[in-house]
């Protein structure tokens, strides 16, 4: 399945997401933020870093590069379009996931690895997991995700909320790490599953993301 790793001035996941993607059956590119399409490839990955150098807030300035059009228009082609760290703040920012995302609770740079509870295990992004419980890293100043009361009450009943918290480092409200869009096929989180895919680093929790989207690309294939 071709995968394409969008790459903007200051992302630093991007080789890591390229590597744990190729190591996992994908076959990515990374792909400028210059790009205007992306009709070639199956899924779209936004990756961690500092797009920017996050000058504004995280995320708005990237939101404006010229592959964004072709992001938009990815997802609502229906494919799988994922943001990871900075790649969810930009989501957040371009209006294709609700929210935003603001400096932690306690300000500063937070580095570690943190307990996920997997919220809704029937998705794109979770349903090759065996627990309900997983260990990703995290790396982030701005990971405080936030929406207002109504917001979250629509997303809880619809459940797009995918990943939360087991202790919340951050700040976010409802103990929230990861979510989807109402279509299920646009989906961000602050942890870096890219980081837990080798069993050298002693974590794997990580794979199981990244088959769950391969086995629904999969999936949709065979529909066709």
């Amino acid at each position: 399945m071709k995968a394409a790793v969008i790459t903007f001035p200051g992302s630093n996941c991007d080789l890591d997401l390229f590597h744990a993607l190729a190591d996992l059956d994908f076959e990515p590119t990374v792909v400028s933020a210059q790009t205007t399409d992306l009709s070639n490839y199956d899924a779209i990955f936004l990756p961690g870093g500092f797009s920017y150098g996050d000058y504004l807030r995280s995320g708005a300035i990237a939101r404006f590069a010229p592959v964004m059009a072709a992001v938009s228009q990815a997802a609502a082609d229906g494919k799988i379009v994922v943001g990871i760290c900075n790649g969810f703040q930009i989501l957040t920012e371009a209006g294709l996931l609700p929210g935003q995302l603001f400096g932690n609770e306690q300000p500063g740079f937070i580095c570690d690895e943190v307990d996920l509870l997997i919220d809704n295990s029937n998705t794109t992004y979770t349903n090759a997991y065996a627990d309900s419980r997983i260990k990703i890293p995290i790396a982030h100043g701005e990971g405080n995700y936030y929406v207002d009361s109504a917001t979250l009450a629509e997303m809880e009943a619809n459940h797009q909320i995918v990943f939360r918290y087991a202790d919340n480092p951050n700040g976010s409200v409802a103990n929230i790490a990861g979510v989807m869009n109402l279509a299920g096929n646009v989906f961000g989180m602050m942890p870096h599953p890219e980081r837990a895919v080798d069993a050298i680093t002693g974590n794997t929790d990580g794979q199981p993301f990244f088959k769950s989207i391969l086995q629904t690309l999969g999936m949709a294939v065979g529909r066709k």
